[in-house]
C-alpha cells in the first residue's frame, strides 16, 4: 500500500490520475470581509443613535423619542432646510446606515449577512462594495422621487439591490435552484413592501433596479480580458454611482417643502 494525501492506496491506484471536472462557479464559497465591515458600520451607527437619544426599540424614526441627532442630521430627507436640496448631499449615503429601531436593524443586517455570504465570495469584495453603494444610492433616489418629504433611514434599498445582484449572478452561472430561491425571496419582500405601512416603496424599488442594472453591466464588462475588463467594471461602477448621486441631488432640490411625512 502507498500513503497518499487522500489515504492509503494500492500502487496501481496511486499511479492513477483522476480527471477533475469543474462545474459552473458557485455562490457562497469563501470569506466576506466587506459584508462584515458594512454590518459593523450599521451597528456602530445605531449605537450612536441610541447614545444620541433614540429609543432602542422605537420603530418610528420621526417619533418624539426616535428623532435623535443622528437621524435628524444624517437621515435621508428632501424637504427644505433639512434636505439634500439644501446642499446636505451626504444624506443620500448616511441615511442608508441608520435604522429606526433594533428590529429594523436586525432584519436588514440578517438579510445583508445572508446575501453577502453568498455574493461577495463569488464576485469579489470590490465589486460587492460597488453594488452595495450603487444600490444604496438607487434606494435614495427612489425614496426622494416617491417620498421627497419623508425622513427615510435604513439599508434596505442596498439590500434589495443585493437581492437583484444575487439572483442575476446565480442565473449567469447556471445555478437555477439558487436563483429560484432568491427570486422567491425577492417576491416575498416586494409583497411586504407594498402591503405594510411606513415602508419606503421608492427606496426598495430604486435599490432593486440599481443593483440589477449594475450587475448586468458588470457581467458584460467581465467578458473583457485582463486589465481592460477590470477598467470597464470600475468605469461602470463609477459612472452609475455618479449619475445616480447627481439625480438624487436634482430630485432633492425639486422636492416641495412640507412637514415630516
Amino acid at each position: 500500500m502507498t500513503s497518499t494525501p487522500v489515504g492509503m492506496r494500492c500502487p496501481e491506484c496511486a499511479r492513477q490520475r483522476t480527471r477533475v471536472h469543474r462545474g459552473p462557479a458557485g455562490l457562497g464559497a469563501g470569506t466576506s470581509p466587506v459584508t462584515y465591515g458594512l454590518i459593523g458600520l450599521c451597528v456602530a451607527a445605531f449605537i450612536a443613535q441610541v447614545v444620541g437619544g433614540a429609543d432602542l426599540l422605537d420603530g418610528n424614526p420621526v417619533g418624539s423619542v426616535g428623532l435623535d441627532g443622528a437621524v435628524l442630521g444624517f437621515g435621508l430627507e428632501g424637504r427644505d432646510l433639512l434636505g439634500v436640496g439644501e446642499g446636505e448631499w451626504w444624506r443620500i449615503i448616511t441615511g442608508g446606515f441608520l435604522h429606526s429601531g433594533l428590529i429594523h436593524l436586525g432584519l436588514n443586517m440578517l438579510a445583508l449577512y445572508f446575501l453577502g455570504s453568498l455574493l461577495e465570495p463569488a464576485i469579489g469584495g470590490g465589486r460587492f462594495a460597488g453594488v452595495f453603494v450603487v444600490s444604496l444610492l438607487g434606494g435614495s433616489l427612489g425614496a426622494l422621487i416617491l417620498d421627497p418629504n419623508t425622513l427615510t433611514v435604513g439599508a434596505s434599498g442596498a439590500v434589495f439591490g443585493l437581492m437583484a445582484a444575487a439572483f442575476l449572478e446565480a442565473r449567469e452561472r447556471g445555478l437555477d435552484d439558487i436563483a429560484s430561491q432568491i427570486g422567491f425571496y425577492v417576491v416575498i419582500n416586494l409583497v411586504f413592501t407594498f402591503s405594510i405601512p411606513n415602508i419606503s416603496i421608492g427606496g426598495h424599488i430604486g435599490g432593486l433596479l440599481a443593483g440589477g442594472a449594475l450587475t448586468m453591466l458588470l457581467a458584460s464588462a467581465r467578458r473583457g480580458r485582463g486589465r481592460e475588463g477590470r477598467r470597464l467594471e470600475l468605469g461602470a461602477i463609477a459612472a452609475m454611482g455618479l449619475a445616480i448621486a447627481a439625480a438624487c441631488i436634482v430630485a432633492g432640490s425639486a422636492s416641495v417643502p412640507a412637514g415630516f411625512g
